[in-house]
């Protein structure tokens, strides 16, 4: 089972600057226009991926660019499914700056069970699509904050693989 948990599958990233791609496998739980506060400080399309137990647990760069922000965030372990997890729980905020100056937030979030989110990248650190910045053990979420423009590709439910299934399309 531990095995099972760890493993890190190659994929075949379609990298195209105007996609955004999904950063885990896992299932698409929330869709909702919601105001970011930390960063970006306006308003946005929010996806949440939660990624169970017997989900791959690497997170994947959904864009290209340089890392213009990284905040790593003590905090509680609540479900990773609760509304609340997103500000609350232990967690990382990721903040992509693309080659047309587009800026995609990314937030890795531990549930319950996950006690440990690992990450790759720094701030001004130049990045590619699809490939790994992190890691979460056991049970977690991924949330993408959007441009409100974006066109989406997914619906709550749709299941999501890593670095392989399209989030949005860009204007």
């Amino acid at each position: 089972m531990v095995l099972q948990f760890f493993r890190n599958p190659a994929v075949l990233v379609p990298v195209n600057t105007k996609l955004v791609l999904a950063p885990a496998d896992g299932k698409v739980v929330v869709i909702e226009e919601t105001q970011e506060n930390e960063y970006l400080k306006d308003r946005r399309i929010q996806v949440s991926i939660f990624m169970s137990p017997i989900n791959v647990h690497v997170n994947r760069n959904p864009v290209g660019g340089v890392i213009k922000y990284m905040k790593y965030h003590p905090g509680k372990y609540m479900v990773a499914w609760h509304p609340k997890s997103s500000t609350d729980n232990e967690r990382t905020t990721i903040v992509y700056q693309m080659a047309n100056g587009l800026e995609i937030l990314t937030r890795q979030i531990a549930g319950a069970m996950a006690r440990r989110i690992k990450w790759y990248v720094k701030q001004n650190d130049a990045v590619i699509q699809g490939e790994e910045f992190g890691f979460i053990k056991f049970g977690s979420r991924v949330d993408v904050f959007l441009p409100l423009d974006a066109k989406l590709m997914v619906q709550i439910g749709d299941k999501t693989k890593g670095g392989q299934t399209v989030l949005a399309e860009l204007k």
